[in-house]
Parts: C-alpha cells; structure tokens; sequence
C-alpha cells in the first residue's frame, strides 16, 4: 500500500466514523475528525447565532433608560445581560471549531456576516419590549430547542441554558403585555400595535421558504438542524395562536384560521422582498445596528488593550519564577 492510498484509507474510515457518530444521534466533540464543509457550516450558523444575540441587545437596550418603573427597568436590564451571555457562550463554542472571536466581530462590522433579520426593526412603544418577549423569543425557543440536540457537542450543550433564559424572557415579555391589555385603552391599542408591526418579521425568522433555504437540507443531514424552516414556522403560529387568544389581541393575518383536515393552522405568506432585503442590510434598522456595534467595539479597544497586557505581564511573571 502506498503513502497515498493509506492517507486515504485512513480518510475514509474517519469519514464513516463520523457518519455513523451523526447517524446515530450522537455527538461530535471538537477533537473528532469532521468534513471542512461541516466546519463552516457551524462556524457560519453559530456567528450568526452570536451576533443576532448581540445586536439583539440594542432594540430593547433603547428603552431602557425609559422604562416605566423601576421593576420593568430591572427586569429589562436582566434580560438585555442575559442575551449579552447568551452571545459569549456561542461565540466560545464558535471558537472551538477554530474560529476566533475577533475575526468574526470584524467580519459582522464589515457585512461579512449576518445576524438575525428581526433585530433591524425598531422599537417604537414600550409594549414592543413585551412583543419582543412574546414574539420574537418565543420564535427563537422555537428555533432553539431543537437545537439542543444538535450534532455538535459544545453548540448543543451553549444552547440548553440559553433556552431555560429565552423561555424566562417569553413569560416576561407575555406578563408584561397582559398587564397592559389589563390597562387603559391607550395601552390596549399600543400592545395591538406592537403585533401588527412584529408579527410578520417574526415568521421570518425561521429563515426563507424550505425550497428556497440553501443550507436546510445538508444542515440536516448533518444533524445539525433537526427541522426545516417551514416547519419550525407552522410550530409557532400554532402556538402563538391561542396565547393571543387569551391576551385578546388579533394578529394581523386575514387568512389565518384552523385547519382541521391538516389538524394546524393555515396562514399567509410573509413578504419574502421585505425580508431578502433587511437580509442584504437595507432594513429600518440595519446602518444604525451596525454603527452602534462598531461604536461598542471601538470603545472596548482599551479594555482588550489593557487584558491582553495583564495576561502578557502574568505570563512573564510565571516564567520568571520557574
């Protein structure tokens, strides 16, 4: 056997290990062989993932210097902290994939990367805090959770605290709007106008259409996603139909309504040219997310400057001392 055909033999085999470690509902760790395409497949969806939850702070961090009371600010604040975390945990498991965080924060300033599409909207009332809550995160459980399960180790175990937090910010969210449906009726008619806005870019979030979703069907072959686009999507309008019931607001879909043959929910289509085009960065919100991360990263070059320079001194000093 030759140098080459044992360098293949060797490829194969760690290839199949690989496919029956997927195939059979198990986890690949970071030091297990895994395809390049594999690799960027995760490096590409947990930056995203990342990013959505640090730009994510900003709709909702813009209220809060206005928030109502002194118990919806620290409530606010708790929750703007969580998904501050929730950015660090993935970008560490991103890390362990060979990424390094710094070049991905500079690939999302420089629109090399994306991050989710519901974060270029604004946040007009304060009762878009609660739909965000309600909404938003409630997509994002649902996106999420199945994510626990994916197939590579450090991603499945960031995303099972990350889901416990987001599940505690939808209850948040949902409290905090019944409160105000319990209100006046200038309250009622800003929560009703919360969901009209939010309600579309919501079921955008799952991503495009299945047929038109490049990555879905590797993704999940791979174990990495364990369900399509479309079908994450069905799952929350079920769900949040009957949690707007008992809130008593309507959702802004005419053609809504159970299905019983199908035993789901019918509902119509989202406009996929307002949502290619927040993706491509003219959204609402997009040049101002962008400029207020770059803001944020440029004004933390001293804090970086100065722990690098701690850790490079405690280096020497431990080499000094052997």
């Amino acid at each position: 056997m030759t140098l080459g055909d044992a360098s293949t033999h060797v490829g194969t085999a760690l290839a199949d290990e690989f496919d029956a470690i997927v195939a059979d509902g198990l986890r690949v760790e970071p030091r297990d062989w895994m395809p390049d395409g594999y690799r960027k497949m995760l490096i590409r969806q947990i930056a995203q993932h990342a990013h959505s939850e640090i730009i994510g702070m900003q709709p909702e961090g813009n209220w809060l210097t206005r928030a109502p009371s002194l118990r919806r600010k620290a409530i606010l604040m708790a929750k703007v902290q969580d998904e501050a975390g929730h950015g660090l945990y993935l970008y560490s498991a991103a890390e362990t994939l060979g990424a390094d965080r710094a070049d991905l924060t500079a690939k999302l300033i420089e629109g090399k990367q994306k991050y989710s599409s519901i974060f270029n909207y604004p946040t007009l009332t304060f009762a878009d805090v609660g739909v965000i809550g309600w909404l938003v995160d409630g997509a994002a459980i649902c996106n999420q959770v199945p994510l626990c399960r994916s197939s590579y180790g450090p991603y499945a175990r960031a995303m099972i605290r990350v889901c416990k937090e987001e599940s505690f910010h939808q209850r948040q969210g949902y409290e905090l709007l019944m409160t105000m449906m319990s209100g006046t009726g200038a309250q009622r008619a800003m929560v009703q106008g919360a969901v009209d806005r939010w309600w579309w870019p919501a079921l955008m979030m799952f991503g495009p259409p299945d047929a038109d979703s490049p990555n879905t069907e590797q993704s999940m072959a791979w174990g990495i996603k364990r369900h399509t686009n479309d079908e994450l999507r069905q799952r929350f309008v079920d769900m949040s139909v009957p949690q707007a019931q008992i809130l008593g607001v309507t959702l802004p879909d005419s053609q809504l309504r159970w299905n019983e043959e199908r035993g789901a929910h019918d509902f119509g289509t989202p406009d996929w040219d307002e949502f290619m085009n927040v993706v491509n960065g003219f959204g609402p919100g997009n040049a101002e997310r962008i400029t207020n991360r770059k803001q944020a990263h440029d004004n933390g070059e001293w804090v970086r400057d100065a722990a690098t320079a701690f850790a490079d001194k405690h280096r020497e000093s431990e080499g000094g001392s052997k």
